[in-house]
């Protein structure tokens, strides 16, 4: 990961401060200087100058010394009433529910709500150069800030918060996610209460919340004394075609699953489809199991049964952060995890026989 520090102060006006020809230090100073010269990260001199907790009593001494020498001060607050929510895509149906959660909070806050898309292959510093430049009150990311762009909006003094993280972050990030152990772990006691014995998963890529609900699976079939048959987890992307593959794989065995448990509600659709193209019905030959409850899944034949991901109440707290971060108050926790449930609709059944 390139270092976002350069090696000379920017020379935007509205981040620096003149040190009158005293001698002392450069022309101008940007918060990313007092971090490079205290040795220290961006953030946490963005703690210092918020008098926010997390900074040892040395460091903040140094990081404070080192503001007064170079006379910097704050930039002026002339940010825009906006919450700005970037996602790298708008493609995933959860999109609808988290906008709706941020649209709730940032009404009852008087701000509007700006809707950005990243690109994957998109310049980090050219995308994140046009939020900054439009001085957001604060930004919650769906979309995964890199180690740049998170210290481009910390330098600029535009607060974060990260959505649903798919990576692990740095303790001082903040987020907002959902207990994706215990909502793994919640499908699969369910499936094992029904009697299933042979229990698949279609888990996803190495992010953090698939991780989690991985584990949960297996958490709960060691919990009931069932092994962990390695050959019934597939890897996958998240997507219904490749939910589908999966499933073609897993239920084309002589032994085949009885119930299948995914990592998403958008895999869970592809195995219906390759249930449907196998001659197998749901719930009498295969039950299934998703995650999220996405409003579409509660319409499909039959309705399925997956873990409910609260994406509203999620992008509600993120939002609240966001905008307390936003006016300097201090959060009680950085990270925040809020609760899942299971909802059983028609897809799950005992086993046959």
């Amino acid at each position: 990961m390139p270092d976002s520090r350069s090696d000379t102060p920017s020379t935007d006006a509205t981040d620096e401060r003149s040190t009158g020809g005293s001698g002392k230090g450069p022309a101008a100073v940007t918060i990313a200087y007092i971090a490079e010269s205290a040795g220290v990260s961006v953030p946490t001199v963005s703690k210092v100058l918020n008098g926010r907790s997390g900074v040892s009593d040395e460091t903040r001494a140094r990081v404070e010394e080192l503001i007064h020498r170079y006379g910097y001060r704050k930039p002026p607050k002339n940010r825009s009433k906006l919450v700005e929510l970037v996602f790298r895509e708008l493609e995933n149906m959860w999109a609808v529910e988290i906008i709706r959660g941020v649209e709730r909070v940032a009404r009852k806050n008087k701000v509007g709500v700006l809707v950005s898309e990243f690109g994957l292959q998109d310049t980090p510093a050219r995308t994140i150069d046009e939020t900054v430049d439009r001085r957001p009150q604060c930004v919650l990311s769906v979309a995964q800030l890199s180690e740049e762009e998170r210290d481009r909006l910390t330098a600029k003094g535009i607060p974060f918060v990260v959505f649903d993280p798919n990576e692990e972050l740095p303790d001082d990030v903040p987020f907002v996610g959902a207990t994706n152990w215990r909502g793994g772990q919640a499908a699969t006691r369910h499936l094992i209460g029904l009697g299933h014995r042979r229990i698949a998963m279609i888990s996803g890529p190495d992010h953090p919340f698939c991780l989690a609900r991985l584990a949960g699976y297996t958490s709960a079939l060691t919990e009931a004394g069932l092994p962990v048959d390695p050959d019934l987890v597939v890897r996958t992307l998240l997507t219904r075609e490749d939910g589908r593959t999966a499933a073609h794989e897993l239920l084309s065995r002589p032994d085949r699953p009885t119930a299948v448990f995914t990592a998403n509600d958008m895999q869970a659709l592809g195995v219906y489809r390759a249930a449907r193209e196998l001659g197998l019905g749901i719930p009498q030959d295969l039950s299934v199991v998703g995650f999220d409850d996405v409003p579409a899944v509660a319409w499909v034949d039959p309705p399925l049964t997956t873990v409910h991901q609260p994406l509203a109440e999620m992008a509600a707290a993120a939002t609240e952060m966001a905008l307390a971060l936003g006016r300097g108050e201090d959060v009680p926790q950085v990270g925040v995890e809020i609760a899942t449930t299971l909802t059983v609709r028609e897809s799950t059944a005992p086993p046959k026989g």
